[in-house]
């Protein structure tokens, strides 16, 4: 899964999952290891289910994430991306 990420991270694609179940579908930024000891992916949700009811950035615990699939690229780093994510401690790609 890591390299997965970091391949749509790389190329800059867009990423679908399920998450707890139900379907995501974002635009990866930074994937790494969360202050919390999790795997971590920080993503701008575009589409798909949200318990809030609202897209934009999330922080996805991967522990919880089934069947990535790569689809098409995106533009670049959507506005309030910040580089070296203070939510992670260890990062292992991102935009």
């Amino acid at each position: 899964m890591n390299t997965k990420i970091c391949e749509a991270i790389n190329r800059r694609r867009i990423i679908q999952f399920y998450y707890e179940g139900e379907l995501r579908i974002v635009e990866p930024h930074c994937h790494g290891l969360t202050t919390a000891g999790n795997r971590g992916l920080r993503a701008f949700q575009t589409d798909g289910y949200s318990s809030s009811g609202t897209m934009g950035w999330k922080m996805y615990d991967l522990s919880k994430v089934t069947a990535i699939k790569l689809l098409d690229s995106f533009s670049g780093s959507r506005p309030g991306y910040k580089r070296n994510d203070r939510g992670m401690s260890i990062i292992y790609c991102e935009l």
